[in-house]
């Protein structure tokens, strides 16, 4: 579970031990950093990536490159996630590199589900639908705008949490975020969506 960002940033000690701690070989300081920051992982490489399984293949792998590199790690002030995300986006770039990954051979996400659902099927069918289109979408921004409205959207970090991870000031969040929600209307209108 995210905390508000003033507690985060008042914990910057607190994560810093526990980066020692892990450093250390610590067992317990690596499963506190697993489950503090596996969700933000995961949700940044399922939107990058369209495949929950890959999504979780390689958020796994994002954890036991931090377990092998975390000797090497310094703690600057910047969340760990930070650092985080960047092993991610590597895997996720080195994944798209390798592989003969296309997005027509992909299996959707809507046909990994069942679409009955119990209750109001037509909102379920809508919702889906929308989330396939902004997945759609998001591949069409550069890296940047894509983590700015991952972070901000999707993930609901507040500018200040946005700007710490990205390693750039509030002010430049706010930029980023303004560029990046227009370049996001844009892909929406290219590949045909309405907008949420």
């Amino acid at each position: 579970m995210k905390l508000p960002f003033h507690a985060q940033s008042s914990n910057t000690d607190d994560e810093a031990l526990l980066i020692r701690r892990a450093q250390q070989g610590d067992q317990e300081a690596f499963a506190e950093i697993y489950q503090r920051h596996y969700d933000a992982v995961y949700t940044y490489l399922f939107y990058r990536l369209d495949d929950q399984l890959t999504a979780e293949d390689l958020t796994g792998e994002v954890f036991l490159r931090m377990v092998d590199k975390i000797s090497s790690y310094s703690h600057r002030g910047r969340p760990i996630l930070a650092w985080l995300y960047t092993i991610a986006r590597n895997l996720a770039n080195d994944y798209y590199r390798h592989s003969s990954f296309t997005m027509s051979q992909q299996s959707s996400p809507l046909d990994e589900q069942p679409l009955i659902a119990p209750h109001n099927t037509e909102d379920t069918v809508e919702r889906r639908l929308t989330q396939e289109c902004l997945r759609r979408a998001l591949h069409r921004l550069n890296e940047t705008y894509r983590q700015v409205i991952i972070l901000r959207f999707i993930q609901g970090l507040s500018h200040a949490e946005t700007a710490a991870i990205l390693g750039k000031t509030p002010g430049n969040t706010k930029v980023l975020q303004h560029r990046a929600l227009k370049a996001l209307r844009r892909a929406f209108d290219e590949e045909g969506c309405y907008e949420p």
